[in-house]
Order: C-alpha cells, then structure tokens, then sequence
C-alpha cells in the first residue's frame, strides 16, 4: 500500500509567511572584518599555517612505524624502478639526453614529501607534460636548424641550449603555479571537466605514439612544433619508411607485447599478486643484457642511451629571454600539470579517506618544479601508472616516494653506466605500451553521444584541435568549447509548461503525462536556469509562447482600440445605449492609425474620460478588432532561478508590467530568499509590479488563483487534494486536511 500523508496549513503568500514567521537577523561581515581577521595571528593559527604549509608534520605524527613501514619500503623500490625507466624514457618526449629524466625523477620528489598533500601519487615525470616541454624545446632549438637568438646561448652545445630551455620554461611554469596557490586560485581546476580531460590526454597520447615512431623504426627525424606539426612528423617518417632499423622495430614490438600481456596479466590477477609484476624493468635490464652482449650499437646500428654522467649538474639559473619567449606554453603546462596530478590525488584521498588542499597542492608543485629546474629537471607531475604503481605495492605516504628518490639517486650517483647499452626503442616501446590507458579513452565518444551531446563535441572538438593544432592551442579551444556549452545551456534552457498531476500537489511538464489537469485560464511557466543578460530575451520569448499572445502587443492594440473609439464619440458616430456602445453611422471604420505618442501605446489602458468600461473578451462597436486574451492567471516557477542579474531585473520587470497591463494576474512562486531580497534592494517593486505577487509554493499559488477565480463547468475533475475555504486565517485562507478533494466544474 502506498504511504500517503496529510497537511493542514494556512496559504501563504511570501508577504503572509514573513509576517507570521519571523527570520533572524544574520550579521554579514564587512570586508574590513575579513581583511583583519587574515592577518589576524595567534598561536592556534600558527600552529595550523604550519601544519598546512607542511602537510607531512600531519601524517608524519600518526605513522604507524610496525603496520605501515615495510609496505612503505616495498612500494618505494618498486616505484623508483619504474621511475628511473620512465625518467629515461619521458626524457625522449622532452628532446632532451635522457639521464636528465632522472633528475626529474628526483628533486621534484624531495620537495613534494615535505609540501605536498597527497600521500599516494608519485611525483615525476608526466608523458604529456614532457611532450609539451618538448615541443618548446624543439621551437626554440630545432633539429635541423640554428636556435632562436637568446642571449645566453653562446658557447653551449645544442642539448646544452635545449637543457636551458627546458629548465627555464619548468621554472616559469612552477612560478605560475606556486604563484596561483599563495593566491588561493585552487578553484581554477574545475574549469577543466572531465571530459575535456580525457579527450585533451587522448590527442596527447597520439602525440606521444607519433613521436616515439621514430625511436621505434630507428629513423632520424627532426622535433617538429606548432600546428599540423603531427602531420608533417608522420610525412617525415613515412617518405623514409624503407630506412627502417630492422634490429628496432623487431625488438620494440617484442618488447611492447611482452609488456602488453604481462600488464593485462596483472590487471586480471591484481587481487591474487602480492606486487604487480615489474615487468618494464625486467625487459629493460634483459634488453640491456642483450644489447651489451650482442654490441646492437655497433653492429647493427642502433641508437642507445649512451654515456650518462656520474653524479649531479651544478644549478642553473632560469633565462629571463627565455621567459617572455615561452610564457604562452608555460601556462597550458602549469594548468595541465595540476589538474593531471590533483585529479589523481583526489582519486586516492577517497579512496583512503583524507583530505588533500588544492591550493597546497599547487604550492607543492610549484616549489617542485622551481627547485627542480634550478638543478636542470624538466616538468614534473605525476604520472597515472606510476603513482598506481606506488599505491598498488602498498605504499602508505610518501615515505615510499622518499625511498623511491633514493633509488633513483643510486642510479644517478653508481650504476647509471648499466644502462648506457639500453637502446631508445626500448624506452620507446614502454612509452607506448603505457598510452594504453589514455588511447582508450576513445571509448568514451559513443557513450557521450548517446547520453549528452554537448560533452561529445567537448569531447571531439578538444581531441581534434590538440592532435591538429597542438596541445597548447588545443587546450585553449577545448577550454573556449566547453565554456561556450556551458553558455548555450544557461542562455537557451529548456524552459516548460507545468500542469497539475490529478489528484496531487505536484506539478510537471504538461508534455510527459497522460493524467494531468490544467485550469482553464491559467499558465505555469518554469525557468530551469539562472535569469542574466544573455538569457532574458529568450525567457521572454519563451513566455510570448507559452501564454499564446504578445502582450505588448495586445497591449498596444487595446490603447489603439481606445484611440478609435474615442474619437467616433468625438465626432458623434458612437452613442452611448442601454446596450452599451453603438454605432449610428453606416460605412467603414478606419482604425486610428496615428502613429504620435506611440510611448503612449504602451502605458496601462486608460477608461476614465469614456462613458463606459470597454470589455475586451466581449464584441467591440465598429468593427473594431482587438486580439484575445483568453488567459487571466500566470504562475512563473522560480525554484531553479539561482540568480538575477540587473538586466534580468529590468526585462523581467518590464515583462511582469506588460502582462499585468492585459490584465493577466502573475505570480512568482517559490523564489529563493537572496532573489527576494535583491529585489527589495533593488526597487523593483512599485504600483503595478507588488510583492504580493510572490508564493511560497506552486500549490499555494493555484489554490489563491482557484479561490479567486472559481472554475464553474457541467464535467467536473479532481485538480487537487487540498480544500479551500473562504474563512481567513491570519489574512491568508486556511486549508483543510489535503486527504479530501475539491471538485470544480470544467
């Protein structure tokens, strides 16, 4: 048996509500209380400035050294593994030498541990950070041409400059992103949606697969950057197809499915595994066996890693040329970078139940970066398969990315020289096994086309625009796509007209159900958006249409109307008789077509100096036509108007004037508080526009407009279940119980 329920209340108006019902009175703080009380100190906001500045004083005093110590060990010497090849292998994507992946892999961790607020992603490289690093890199420094004329290229060799570059624009763009935390602009992450994200990593995973081609088939061609620059790396690449290195490409796709089927292995077995299987560093140090022993880089001409330096670079200053050079990509960069890693982190804080501080997570990574690339590293964020690594071996905090750094500092200090025999197309190969998770994103499109459109052509138009004209511009047309949907649906919503589910107090579109009931005479309208500038033309349209007349127009037809017929009395042709108006000459009756004092036209009609009250819905004398006007009550839903702006103020009012000059009685029923009050604040109510006019709900509104205009007709129907009765209650009629029924003639 359905649960039903019963009501009894009086019928309130806004205005009968607010006098029977008093509201307390907040206190809002001025902006001189909020400035003040920021630079407000005590020894309790020190201690939580501290404490959120350096988040690891926070878990550090509840580690649980017996419980959470050993899986931290586990977790950072499976994640330093990783992250030394991914380090050598980003680094390709960067046009740089590889060993500077490993400085990447390093001092970006150390600060993150002490800054950062996640305890589970690993901080490194990031493939579509690097490629976009490489694509600065790359214009600046090109291939097969002389470099960009900075000051402070003298004298350096080509991955020396390329090395500056990459250190300076990793610099600029922790600038911007430490500078966007110290001003608490966190929030601008949740402009980039997740299908934005998604279809942007997509189009930088082809980037990624195009570049590596080339380490894969052992070609040389040259970095190329800007639009269609993806197009022209795939001619480069195809014209000299036949040059392929045999020796690379069997050994890449060995790689690459080995890899491919062991990653699946894990997937499907992870809850049996006690550790993934680390299959990319095994590969790796067989493919370095193999190559040593068999001397690929000699015999058969394959392109290795070469030496890697012992030890760490002195640091570098930033080049200030180089700044004004490359702030257009900077940007893009520090936004992608943050929203790759804070989307991760976010993941594992739910998934552990702590709380991450996106504006801490951007001091994090700013600092990261700006110390990193002082020491030459390149763009850092983090990288999805390597932080799943770090949290799936069971790493608790970013102990296990301490460890992992120490790993990567082994390598860099001791046994670097083990990889030298490593050939690229090994690193190439792993990159692309890895855009496995990125590259299937596509399947997201037919999903996103069947369930909303809009996010389908984000989707599309981002992805396209990022393989087609770069990852930079690419971004920014996905960024001004998206936004421009999010434009459209507010400025052209789905607006409707509700009637009255029989036998209920609920009111829907009268388009979705068969039992409904609509008075005759009355319209409900419904906003389901905020009321502003761009939109509030189309609202009145919507409501010409809905209530089936212009009123403006009816308006001006009616004061038209006025005009004639005062002037037939003027000249005798209209008598006044017990039957009203008549007309006592014959012939036709031109309509006043006096087009002075149009402005008049608009104003409410005006009865005085004429013997009689004309009424429109019956015959007017001379022929005179007047469209009709066959509704008398409207009800406008404000429940989803979450603003108004002040020319949705002056449309509405002027709309509310136009209606109510017709004699069309509207109403405007459940408004939000902060709308009322700035419509008070706003003098928007006067002689014609009153605040009476408001209702607390959509019920109470039709219950008032049945009262007052009492439906009478030979068929009668249940339109609601609550009784009105004409004894007073407080100024407002009192309901009975809504378990009974009013029945109206139709």
């Amino acid at each position: 048996m359905m649960k039903q329920y019963a009501v009894t209340r009086p019928l309130y108006s806004e205005d009968a509500f607010a006098d029977e019902h008093e509201k307390i009175h907040r206190h809002h703080k001025t902006v001189r209380h909020h400035v003040k009380q920021y630079f407000t100190c005590d020894l309790k906001r020190a201690k939580n400035a501290a404490l959120s500045l350096l988040p690891f004083i926070g878990w550090m005093r509840i580690y649980q050294l017996k419980e959470w110590l050993l899986s931290d060990i586990v977790s950072g010497v499976s994640t330093g593994l990783v992250a030394v090849l991914q380090g050598l292998a980003y680094s390709l994507l960067a046009s740089l030498p590889p060993w500077y992946g490993l400085f990447t892999a390093f001092f970006p961790v150390i600060i993150y541990f002490f800054l950062g607020t996640s305890r589970h992603i690993s901080v490194g490289a990031f493939p579509v950070l690097s490629l976009m690093v490489g694509a600065v890199v790359t214009r600046l420094v090109p291939d097969g041409g002389p470099p960009v004329n900075i000051t402070g290229f003298e004298g350096l060799t080509s991955d020396e400059q390329r090395v500056m570059v990459a250190a300076s624009v990793t610099f600029l763009m922790g600038i911007m992103q430490l500078a966007m935390g110290l001003l608490q602009v966190g929030f601008i992450v949740m402009y980039l949606s997740d299908t934005l994200v998604s279809g942007f990593t997509t189009a930088a995973a082809v980037h990624i697969l195009v570049s590596q081609l080339k380490f894969v088939l052992g070609l040389v061609v040259p970095g190329l950057s800007g639009p269609l620059s993806i197009v022209y790396t795939l001619e480069k690449i195809f014209v000299q197809i036949e040059k392929t290195n045999v020796c690379d490409l069997v050994t890449s796709i060995l790689i690459m499915v080995v890899v491919f089927i062991v990653k699946e292995i894990n997937d499907r077995y992870k809850a049996k595994l006690p550790v993934p299987i680390p299959i990319e560093v095994i590969m790796t140090v067989i493919a370095c066996g193999v190559s040593y022993a068999f001397n690929f880089q000699v015999n058969y001409e394959v392109d290795v890693v070469g030496r890697i330096p012992v030890g760490y670079e002195s640091p570098l200053a930033p080049n200030m040329q180089i700044f004004g050079q490359t702030a257009v990509e900077a940007f893009p960069m520090a936004i992608v970078g943050f929203a790759v890693a804070f989307s991760v982190a976010k993941v594992y804080s739910v998934k552990h139940d702590y709380i991450i501080d996106g504006n801490q997570e951007l001091i994090a990574f700013g600092a990261s970066n700006i110390i990193g690339a002082a020491f030459k590293s390149f763009a850092a964020s983090t990288a999805l398969s390597r932080s799943a690594v770090q949290e799936s071996t069971g790493g608790k905090t970013q102990i296990a990315g301490l460890l992992s750094a120490l790993i990567v500092m082994v390598v860099t200090l001791a046994i670097g020289f083990l990889l030298e025999p490593l050939p690229k197309s090994v690193l190439g190969a792993v990159v692309i096994v890895n855009l496995k998770g990125m590259l299937m994103q596509i399947r997201e499109v037919p999903y996103l086309w069947r369930r909303d459109r809009p996010d389908c052509v984000v989707w599309l138009v981002t992805c396209l625009a990022s393989i087609l004209l770069g990852l930079d511009l690419g971004l920014a047309v996905g960024l001004g796509i998206e936004l421009l949907t999010v434009v459209f649906r507010a400025q052209f919503p789905r607006c409707s007209v509700l009637a009255n589910i029989t036998g209920t107090d609920i009111y829907k579109d009268c388009k979705d159900y068969m039992s409904i009931y609509e008075p005759e005479g009355v319209k409900i309208f419904r906003i389901p958006s905020p009321i502003f500038f761009a939109n509030i033309d189309f609202f009145r349209g919507k409501l010409v249409e809905a209530v089936g007349f212009n009123p403006l127009r009816v308006l001006r037809k009616r004061n038209k109307a006025l005009r004639t017929i005062r002037k037939l009395l003027k000249k005798g042709k209209l008598q006044m008789t017990s039957k009203g108006l008549m007309l006592t000459s014959s012939g036709p009756i031109e309509e006043s077509e006096d087009e002075s004092n149009m402005e008049d036209l608009d104003q409410p009609t005006d009865f005085k100096d004429l013997p009689v009250q004309v009424n429109w819905k019956s015959e007017l004398p001379a022929y005179i036509q007047v469209p009709r006007v066959d509704v008398h009550s409207l009800i406008l839903d404000f429940s989803a108007v979450s603003f108004l702006d002040i020319s949705a103020l002056k449309g509405l009012k002027a709309a509310l004037k136009e209606l109510i000059r017709v004699e069309v009685e509207v109403y405007i029923v459940a408004c939000d508080a902060y709308i009322l009050e700035k419509l008070h604040s706003c003098k928007f109510f006067d002689d014609e526009v009153k605040s009476s006019m408001f209702f607390l709900t959509l019920h109470d509104a039709m219950l008032h407009i049945l009262e007052k205009h009492p439906v009478n007709s030979e068929n009668t129907k249940v339109i609601t279940t609550a009784t009105i009765h004409g004894n007073q209650c407080n100024g407002v009629s009192s309901l009975r119980s809504r378990d009974k029924f009013v029945h109206v003639s139709n």
